[in-house]
């Protein structure tokens, strides 16, 4: 490995940045040599002969073309005229005559170099005939004996296992599909074919955390990280399960018991957060909650944020004054105290409560599923338990079936995961009807499950160098890629025309709503409608209604690179395969950024490492602002288990995150979660990695009473020096940095936390380098752009957009053989790789086409140019001629993998993080060296 030691400079003072010492490996379930078993050599040698043949016949013809035409003008027989002008047809159509003697006749007839060229053409066109004519027989070989390795391959317990929870239809009807041994599959066999097809690709060339189909392991960036393979990273193929009930599940059943009035009685109540006098008005959060689609495989509630008013009346008075001194009562307690206090009769009270519970200004408390929660069945149950009631004893205990079902799953085979999920949902469904559900529903996904690794090894000066170091480098111009930094400046522009530079503002949820109703509703609403493409294919400039210096150097830097890239382009060699990003082009983006100020600004980099001798790269796949991203969703998985809580131990991977987060705040701040309110999908579920938690209106929380900071103790206020917005406690005396741990995109949170983290450091950079720039002229209906790199960093891989059509299809009539060519030619012709990666983009009904065309795109679909049946699949996804396609390289290549288990080269992605910290003394580590191993 050798890396410009001069290119590494990056100017800043030393130690100004790190790399986190910890990341998280995610390694793909086999090995990426089992789907070797699919390829087909002997097609491919075919494919490639008969290519070979077309070629040299091609250049045949070409060179008979002009003597052809003299022959033609010289023939004075009209007979023999004609059927010289027909051999001439044949020859540029490239086909055979009917009367091969015929031809080889006239050969010698003319004689001298045409006869040559002529009979030399028809014995091309022969072979190639009898080359053509051996592809079907052969096709049909290898097909089938590709279809027994495919059903041999479905046997791989990390696919079976997952496939249990991903597709439980696929996994029912495998077994048969093994069993089934015709050598021409029907149409539902080809079905679950491509399904099986995509999965197993899915669990050998990608890396997609979910089940066995990827692992995830904790690793350490170690001086001279290698073992005896050298410098790999070394897994050592030990997985263990860690699966957790879908907390949707719990959500139902947590509303169904609050719908029964007996049992409603039992539930602790309590004000929602977050309220307070306002004149003669409650003022309140109202959140609305709406349910997710169950028949999604993925799904979640949404919920809403609104700002309420209730008139104070004497009644409403007295109630918020009881829960002053009881902050918690049951029910039954208030609509007590209801009847007691305003002599109303038992009906008219608890009409009164549940009026209060429709408006949300009081809410039911104790069964929501926290986000800190290590075991989410568990966690419920102990919350049953503690109602001390007989009904919630009994639930509890119906739940034991399910938590056993469970921790059963984790250690089951795939036929047994099969029946322990028939006997969990049969389960639920039973409690559900036992509890009152008219039409009992469940989640189609009732399990979640994350595998853990062992923990790997990798080393710090290889990926200081490759990695860190330039990521960092390109800090700088990210900004103009952060597709949510529009919405942080208009909420800074809103805040100096509203507050004044150096202002303050007292009332967080005021600002929160003022906002909203201001200015960000109909924000959102224009951008929205608004195409985010100039009519030249750039960035549309951003909406600028405050007039903000900020936004115009947004659109300045995007500008400035837009145009830099098409300089690039345009000096660009037509065959390239390599587009390299200068300094000076880094340096003139972030340049025109200067006016944004500097900012803490971490950031989450996904990675996979192209290991070549000479040229090692680092292929970014996905940055993201923020802290411990990496590592949130699988907290659970390397964390101990208190014995009876359901947290994380101090010790676990939790513990040791929350330390390094201590270490990383700026001075004079501290971190502290926006949770949004209880989980709502399990992608949420982490352990508690900081110090503070803040409660927004219509939450609770189960933080120490110490750790949780208020809205209403929070203020917010320009710091005119830095000139940015930041949140202060005045409980703390310090500045609030608000974190994000959850993976459930910030966008569809509720209002309020949503609009704190526009002060936070979260961010999402999508590196869109080829916006703008135009493409070179079409060639069948495709068009190529090359790799883009910055020093060792590739930011966008190589990659070739068929236009709807432009993509071989099979003709009526044509075999196996003729499309397998048919590929193959059109593979070699615009110079795609053996091995590639298949976005497939619909064009939805009613689009003009052009910039204002919109697509829906797929997820991508690896493509193996070996295998016929890859390439039959494909065709089944692109049939219609209705999508945009676009291939991008493999990369890193299968020689290229630098992961290895006892089985060989894994597919794997590293997530690391790149964090700013104070300047220290000249004498410290040089940039990007972490000292401590936390």
């Amino acid at each position: 490995m050798s890396v410009d030691a001069a290119a590494q400079d990056t100017g800043d003072s030393p130690n100004s940045w790190l790399l986190h010492r910890r990341f998280m490996l995610r390694v793909a379930g086999l090995p990426v040599a089992a789907v070797h078993r699919l390829r087909s050599p002997d097609a491919r040698a075919w494919a490639g002969r008969v290519l070979a043949a077309e070629a040299e016949l091609a250049s045949i013809g070409a060179e008979l073309n002009d003597p052809l035409t003299v022959l033609v003008k010289q023939t004075e027989d009209e007979g023999r005229r004609r059927a010289v002008l027909a051999l001439r047809r044949q020859v540029f159509n490239d086909r055979l005559p009917r009367d091969a003697g015929a031809v080889r006749r006239l050969a010698a007839e003319v004689g001298g170099g045409t006869g040559a060229l002529l009979a030399g053409w028809l014995d091309a066109r022969l072979r190639l005939e009898e080359l053509r004519g051996a592809g079907g027989p052969l096709l049909a070989r290898e097909l089938a004996a590709t279809r027994t390795r495919l059903r041999d391959l479905a046997g791989e317990d990390r696919l079976r296992l997952a496939l249990a929870l991903a597709s439980p239809t696929l996994d029912g009807q495998l077994d048969a599909f093994v069993a089934d041994r015709a050598p021409v599959p029907d149409k539902r066999t080809r079905k679950k074919e491509r399904s099986l097809l995509a999965y197993l690709y899915r669990t050998a060339c990608k890396t997609s955390p979910f089940s066995t189909f990827t692992a995830v392991a904790e690793g350490i960036f170690a001086e001279g990280a290698f073992g005896e393979q050298g410098p790999e990273v070394a897994t050592g193929g030990g997985w263990t399960s860690h699966p957790r009930l879908n907390v949707v599940v719990l959500a139902r059943l947590a509303e169904l018991i609050a719908a029964d009035a007996a049992r409603r009685d039992d539930l602790p109540v309590t004000l929602s957060a977050g309220w307070e006098l306002d004149e003669d008005r409650i003022r309140y959060v109202r959140r609305s909650v709406t349910a997710g689609d169950d028949s999604a495989a993925v799904s979640f509630d949404a919920a809403h944020d609104r700002l309420f008013f209730l008139r104070h009346s004497g009644t409403l008075e007295r109630l918020t004054a009881l829960f002053r001194d009881r902050p918690q009562l049951r029910y039954a307690e208030l609509t007590g105290w209801l009847t007691a206090e305003t002599g109303a009769s038992g009906e008219q009270a608890g009409h009164y409560a549940a009026t209060l519970l429709d408006l949300e200004i009081l809410q039911m408390t104790g069964l929501a599923t926290d986000v800190h929660t290590a075991d989410p069945l568990e966690s419920f149950r102990g919350a049953l338990r503690a109602l001390d009631r007989g009904w919630a004893d009994v639930v509890a205990d119906r739940l034991a079936g399910p938590a056993a079902c469970v921790e059963r799953f984790r250690h089951a085979g795939a036929a047994d995961r099969r029946e322990l999920l028939a006997a969990l949902r049969r389960d639920l469904l039973e409690l559900q009807k036992d509890l009152g559900a008219a039409a009992p529903s469940l989640p189609q996904t009732l399990l979640y499950e994350d595998v853990r690794e062992e923990q790997v090894a990798a080393d710090l000066t290889e990926w200081t160098e490759l990695a860190a170091a330039p990521l960092h480098a390109l800090t700088g111009m990210m900004p103009a890629f952060d597709v949510a930094l529009p919405q942080r400046l208009t909420l800074k522009g809103f805040f100096l025309a509203r507050y004044g530079r150096g202002g303050r503002c007292e009332d967080l949820v005021r600002l929160v709503h003022d906002f909203h109703e201001d200015i960000f509703t109909q924000y959102l609403q224009f951008t929205s409608l608004k195409s985010p493409w100039a009519a030249d294919g750039s960035h549309a400039p951003e909406e600028n209604w405050l007039g903000m210096a900020e936004v115009a150097a947004l659109d300045k830097a995007r500008a400035e690179f837009t145009g830099r890239m098409r300089e690039l382009w345009a000096a660009h060699p037509e065959d390239g395969a390599e587009m390299r990003l200068g300094e000076d082009l880094v340096s003139a983006v972030t340049a025109e950024l200067a006016p944004l100020g500097g900012a803490f600004a971490p950031h989450s980099h996904f990675l996979q490492l192209a290991r070549r001798p000479a040229d090692p790269l680092v292929v970014l796949n996905n940055s993201y602002g923020g802290l411990s991203f990496p590592f949130t969703r699988f907290t659970h998985c390397f964390d101990e288990v208190a014995a009876g809580g359901g947290h994380e131990d101090e010790g676990g991977l939790s513990g040791r995150l929350r330390e390094t987060l201590r270490e990383w705040q700026p001075p004079g701040a501290v971190f502290a979660e926006i949770t949004a309110g209880s989980a709502t999908t399990n992608l949420n579920l982490h352990g508690r990695l900081t110090d503070y938690e803040i409660v927004c209106p219509g939450e609770s929380s189960t933080a120490p009473a110490e750790a949780r900071i208020d809205l209403d103790d929070l203020y917010a206020e320009h710091d005119q020096d830095a000139d940015r917005l930041v949140l202060r406690s005045r409980r703390l005396g310090a500045e609030v940095i608000p974190l994000y741990l959850g993976y459930l995109v910030p966008m569809v949170l509720p209002e309020v936390p949503r609009t704190l983290l526009l002060l936070s450091p979260t961010s999402r950079a999508s590196f869109d380098v080829w916006r703008g720039v135009p493409e070179q002229p079409a060639r069948d209906g495709v068009t190529a752009r090359p790799r883009v790199r910055y020093r060792s960093v590739v930011l966008h891989r190589r990659s070739w957009t068929a236009a709807p059509g432009a993509l071989p299809e099979r003709e009526p009539g044509m075999d196996d053989a003729g499309f397998y060519l048919r590929w193959q030619r059109w593979r070699r012709d615009h110079g795609l790789p053996d091995r590639v990666f298949a976005t497939l983009h619909r064009q939805r009904d009613g689009d003009a086409g052009g910039f204002g065309a919109v697509f829906g795109g797929s997820k991508p679909q690896y493509v193996d140019f070996d295998s016929p049946l890859s390439l039959i699949a494909l065709d089944a996804l692109t049939a219609g001629g209705r999508t945009r396609t676009v291939f991008e390289e493999m990369l890193p290549g299968e020689d290229e993998l630098h992961v290895r288990s006892p089985r060989g080269h894994h597919v794997a992605e590293l997530a690391v993080e790149i964090v700013p910290r104070a300047a220290e003394p000249a004498a410290a580590a040089r940039p990007g060296r972490q000292d401590s191993a936390v």
